[in-house]
């Protein structure tokens, strides 16, 4: 399997990919150690992962040099994902034990009733390139603090980068056998749905996602999905800094390139502000930097995926070919890598595949609205729910337009975030289950009922 710096289409590594016995082997230790582990203190648990966290901040630099080779991302918003996947990795050392400890909920004389969090056993996490450390937080370490044992199948433009977090989880404690990596693009990702693991948590596209979901029902076993997103922002006629709320919008479409489940993907703006709005956007946009994502300064470099390039381009074609303006970018950049201009159109319509299909990359469109209730309408028309922002001095307004959005997260004045005390889930194509907060922490287990008399 080659590894290609999407800055330059150069080959930059050559990795084996997993066969089928190779695979076996590797769960069969798994299977071998899941028991040892699970019976390990959780304090102990918890204490190898802090260790894990301590090394990510001492390699830091190192690790985010990888990340930008291998997967194009600009060196700073590198460095940012590790800080960030360590801000999460504490709260969940934090949080685990109170959440994972057993629940009284009856305690009466002669009769108390329990509840406690047994780990699901043997977890495989299908991971995601764009976010490969925060994504994959979200589920091995939660899964690891848990009990379980994982089987950790990093994107195949993510796999340096996935070496180096089995090389530091061991590096921290976690035993050899209970953490593996499953190395390899699709075929892999086909060999281990045949496989019989307790649980698996997949995070990607909906049309992958749909697949692993039909793949694993016959199983009965857990199978999240954190899965795409078609993410509106509405701006409302009150705000009150134009330049500001365009630039944070702005940012929020077009930070890692637009390759993220919660970027910005539909921009809706009140009619009294909208030219106001689109010059200072537009403004914002231009004065990005693009280049090598290695330089400091720059914002926006290639696409992770070569293929992506063909995708922006057929909406682009669509949308100028149905009356879009294009005030900005619009085109593949020529030589190497995978470049493409932060690209900008105004009057576009629903029957755009720019306003219907995931973009996942630097493209947005924006759109007049003359009413919430019109806001409202549009930022419903789509079968995604991951998340929908409003931008408004007035928080109830707000609050009462996004209560009918059906999505799993709500955004008032910010967007294009996640937190780790908050769930992160999606509704409809947008996925299925909850990672984060306290409800992504007990996913990695079954509850058990404890009826105890006398």
């Amino acid at each position: 399997m080659q590894i290609i710096n999407p800055a330059t289409g150069a080959v930059i590594d050559n990795i084996p990919a997993d066969s089928r016995e190779s695979l076996a082997a590797k769960y069969q230790q798994l299977k071998d150690s899941r028991r040892a582990w699970a019976a390990t203190d959780i304090t102990t648990r918890i204490a190898v992962i802090l260790r894990f966290h301590a090394l990510l901040e001492a390699e830091r630099n190192d690790l985010a040099a990888t990340l930008t080779a291998e997967a194009g991302k600009p060196l700073q918003q590198s460095v940012n994902e590790i800080n960030g996947a360590r801000t999460r990795i504490q709260w969940l050392a934090d949080n685990a034990a109170a959440y994972l400890a057993d629940e009284y909920m009856t305690d009466t004389p002669g009769l108390r009733e329990k509840i406690s969090y047994e780990p699901l056993g043997i977890i495989c996490n299908i991971s995601a390139w764009n976010y490969p450390y925060l994504v994959g937080v979200n589920v091995f370490i939660p899964a690891l603090i848990a009990g379980n044992a994982v089987m950790y199948k990093p994107s195949e433009y993510a796999t340096l980068t996935g070496l180096h977090i089995e090389r530091l989880l061991k590096k921290a404690g976690v035993p050899d056998a209970v953490f593996q990596i499953a190395t390899g693009g699709k075929e892999t990702g086909e060999l281990l749905l045949d496989m019989h693991f307790d649980g698996y948590f997949f995070t990607g596209s909906y049309q992958t996602g749909l697949h692993i979901y039909q793949r694993v029902a016959p199983k009965m076993v857990p199978c999240q999905l954190e899965l795409g997103g078609k993410d509106p922002v509405y701006i409302m006629d009150d705000i009150s800094d134009i330049k500001a709320v365009a630039a944070g919008t702005a940012d929020g479409a077009f930070y890692n390139n637009g390759q993220s489940c919660c970027a910005v993907e539909r921009i809706y703006v009140h009619e009294k502000i909208y030219d106001d709005y689109v010059r200072e956007f537009v403004q914002e946009v231009t004065s990005w930097k693009t280049g090598d994502p290695a330089t400091p300064g720059i914002y926006i470099g290639p696409l992770t995926r070569k293929a992506q390039v063909t995708t922006l381009e057929k909406q682009v074609a669509d949308a100028l070919a149905k009356g879009a303006v294009l005030q900005a970018g619009g085109k593949a950049i020529p030589g190497e890598g995978y470049y493409f201009e932060p690209t900008v159109f105004t009057d576009v319509t629903h029957d755009m595949l720019l306003m219907q299909e995931e973009s996942f990359g630097p493209i947005i469109g924006i759109m007049k609205v003359s009413s919430d209730e019109e806001a409202l309408q549009l930022m419903q028309d789509t079968p995604y729910g991951l998340t929908a922002a409003v931008y408004s001095t007035d928080m109830e307004r707000a609050s009462a337009l996004l209560s009918q959005v059906n999505t799993g997260t709500g955004y008032w004045n910010c967007c294009d975030r996640v937190s780790a005390p908050l769930p992160w889930s999606g509704r409809k194509h947008s996925g299925i289950g909850a990672t984060l907060s306290h409800q992504g922490i007990r996913a990695f287990t079954h509850p058990k009922a404890w009826h105890l008399r006398g």
